[in-house]
């Protein structure tokens, strides 16, 4: 089969495109004849080794597919050949076919494309593990995010409306703006690309603190980082919870005075770990997930569709911030 292989350190320009094995489902498995995989930020970092988990080389990107079930291994249970099905897979989706745990599989219903189903799982079940799990969102709290119209931030903005949130999207550009507003962001907040000195900072802080009310942020959902994490820590509510969630700006340095003025959270979101921890509370998410899209609360938000031969170029395009909403890659028809 073909498989985008990561053979050294590098950007996606060392990506190469090999002829592999055809994986085998071993107990408690299933192989996925592979028909989309969504491009997410790690994919970005884990080709670089500068994501948390380090795989052996080869390998391939990809963290997240949907397609056909092809083979059934043993113990496995409520799956069989034919089905369609998501999966995230940590890494190795850029293949033709993966073998993946049974757990982490999904059936998707017949009306739903594998290009939108592919694009579900990791960014929707970070964002409702980040709102529900770590800033325990309730109706009526205001919710500020960072990088709203990136994979996981404009599925934040939806599920925060989902929550009956009210939410602010801070965005770098208009075209952002208006993608995060048609997703249902009560307003939006344009910042200026960085790095920032101190006055810059402090206009940013302003932008925030205007746009998020008097009396705050309830919880701030940060996929960006680097200077832009201060900022919105001085426009949090009392008790209000920072969420940290990514850093394709970089890893912001926080002065934790600003923690005990407000007293208070920041909160890590490592999705993968959870999930990997605690299965069932991640099932039951995904299926809460499943139920939201079925009544049209909340959409993947596919903006752009590659050829497999292209898939370089989606992460290409993932490294260079020029995305807006989901890249996916099309796989097989």
């Amino acid at each position: 089969m073909k498989a985008l292989m990561s053979t050294k350190v590098g950007g996606p320009d060392s990506l190469e495109m090999l002829d592999v094995d055809d994986p085998v489902a071993g107990k408690g498995q299933v192989v996925i004849d592979v028909k989309a995989c969504s491009i997410n930020y790690p994919d970005v970092l884990i080709i670089q080794d500068m994501y948390q988990f380090k795989p052996p080389r080869p390998f391939a990107p990809g963290g997240e597919v949907s397609g056909v079930i092809s083979e059934v291994g043993e113990g496995v249970s409520g799956l069989k050949v034919g089905d369609r099905v998501a999966s995230t897979t940590g890494h190795g989706g850029l293949v033709e076919k993966v073998a993946v745990d049974y757990n982490s599989v999904f059936k998707i219903p017949d009306t739903v494309s594998f290009e939108d189903a592919s694009a579900l799982i990791l960014t929707y079940g970070t964002s409702i593990h980040a709102l529900v799990d770590r800033g325990h969102i309730k109706e009526g709290d205001t919710l500020l995010v960072l990088g709203a119209s990136g994979g996981v931030g404009i599925a934040a903005v939806e599920l925060g409306k989902a929550f009956g949130a009210r939410v602010v999207a801070a965005v770098s550009s208009e075209e952002k703006a208006a993608f995060a507003k048609e997703a249902g962001a009560d307003e939006t907040v344009i910042y200026e690309r960085a790095p920032f000195d101190k006055d810059q900072s402090k206009a940013l802080s302003a932008q925030f603190k205007a746009a998020v009310g008097p009396n705050g942020a309830d919880v701030i959902y940060d996929a960006v980082g680097g200077d832009y994490s201060e900022p919105a820590v001085r426009s949090i509510a009392w008790e209000g919870r920072f969420l940290v969630v990514g850093f394709p700006a970089g890893i912001a340095k926080l002065p934790l005075n600003l923690t005990l003025l407000k007293s208070c959270d920041v909160c890590g979101v490592f999705w993968g770990a959870y999930a990997m921890r605690d299965p069932a509370g991640n099932r039951s998410h995904i299926n809460r997930l499943f139920k939201l899209w079925g009544q049209g609360m909340i959409q993947p938000r596919v903006s752009e569709v590659f050829d497999f031969a292209d898939a370089g170029k989606a992460i290409q395009k993932m490294a260079d911030r020029g995305a807006i909403g989901k890249l996916v890659v099309k796989v097989a028809d």
